[in-house]
């Protein structure tokens, strides 16, 4: 659609073309970077945030500068999400709206990362990884405690705090150092 300062805002007929691109841009980034670090240069890293919602299509602006563009909470929304990556170092995050949307989600290596009300938003939202990309060593890591994660989500979002809490723990056990399983494990309250 539109370039935005540094970063690029794309649109997909669906979820699937959606996170395929951004698998795409990870990987093309991945040989720049080696290139670059065959050139002793730093690596550059990016971003990807993916929502998925309706939008309204249009001509903006005026007389003498008119520009296409989209407008939309859901296009708000993405942007918010791309700008989580930083907050969570990952490379690639999608709403749960996006994940709802994804054909197979066990196509790609995705995991629920955090739950999280979003600036200018009062529902919460569930933030999933793609780390499809991610170093093998990392990649097997995350696979070990996706579906616990992905059960004690399921739970915590039909209130059944204990049972999620037990989920997010056994993640740690298996991973001490997963920042899934501890964002997670923050989401639920202790009194419950």
């Amino acid at each position: 659609d539109k370039y935005i300062g540094d970063a690029i805002m794309a649109l997909f007929e669906n979820a699937d073309d959606g996170v395929r691109a951004g698998l795409a841009m990870l990987e093309a980034l991945d040989g720049f970077n080696e290139r670059r670090a065959a050139d002793g240069l730093p690596p550059v890293s990016i971003g990807t945030g993916i929502n998925t919602g309706s939008l309204m299509m249009g001509t903006i602006g005026e007389l003498h500068r008119m520009d296409g563009t989209v407008i939309s909470d859901a296009v708000n929304l993405a942007s918010r999400i791309e700008s989580l990556t930083k907050v969570y170092r990952v490379r690639m995050l999608i709403s749960q709206y996006t994940y709802d949307h994804l054909a197979d989600p066990g196509a790609y290596a995705i995991r629920p990362l955090d739950v999280v009300v979003v600036r200018g938003k009062t529902r919460p939202v569930v933030l999933f990884e793609v780390f499809d990309r991610d170093p093998p060593p990392e990649r097997e890591v995350k696979l070990t405690t996706r579906a616990p994660l992905l059960r004690g989500v399921e739970a915590l979002l039909h209130h059944d705090i204990a049972t999620a809490r037990t989920h997010f723990e056994g993640c740690l056990a298996l991973a001490p150092n997963d920042r899934a399983a501890t964002n997670l494990l923050k989401s639920c309250p202790s009194d419950a």
